[in-house]
């Protein structure tokens, strides 16, 4: 437990059941009255953003996150499989816990996992992988506009936006946090 004056933007807590991290901090000190603690929370399961104010010194619940690496095996149907890179333990994981990361994943790729008490929380790929295109329309000759670009589906599944030189079998680099085409690889 750690006093609302003491905590900072950064760390993770336990706000109403929901494991959150503290986005802003802000203390107020009023003229009259007592002191108070307005924060915006993160929710790290759902991304919901909570605000909440609480009276100075009143004690929260600090959450005790650990993050390990796991290297990403194999896709079964709906189910994906990691294994820790410390213990070489397997684990798996639904589909639904991978939201925004799985059309990133290529075998063999190292991700961090995030436990609270043992239970996989949350899940966050490379910031920049490096992908092969499946599928994209080919270019004309002439199609030279600054800015134009089409869809290519990578070999992981995802589909982005791509500039209009880009051809099947090239590989790119992607930034996995917005989704968008870096440059070739």
């Amino acid at each position: 437990m750690i006093s609302t004056n003491d905590m900072r933007a950064g760390q993770s807590i336990v706000h109403n059941g929901r494991i959150c991290a503290i986005a802003e901090y802000q203390r107020v000190k009023p003229g009259k009255g007592p002191t108070f603690v307005k924060v915006k929370l993160k929710d790290l399961v759902t991304g919901q953003v909570l605000d909440h104010t609480w009276r100075g010194e009143q004690k929260v619940e600090l959450a005790d996150l650990r993050t390990r690496k796991h290297q990403y095996l194999y896709r079964q149907g709906d189910t994906y499989h990691f294994m820790d890179m410390e213990t070489y333990d397997q684990m798996s994981l639904p589909a639904d816990r991978l939201a925004g990361v799985a059309e990133y994943l290529k075998d063999g790729m190292e991700v961090d996992i995030t436990f609270f008490k043992n239970a996989p929380l949350k899940i966050a790929a490379p910031a920049f992988v490096e992908l092969a295109v499946a599928e994209t329309d080919p270019g004309v000759r002439g199609d030279t506009v600054t800015g134009s670009t089409k869809p290519a589906k990578l070999e992981s599944g995802a589909v982005i936006q791509v500039p209009l030189f880009i051809e099947v079998g090239q590989v790119l680099k992607v930034d996995t946090r917005t989704g968008t085409y870096v440059s070739r690889a």
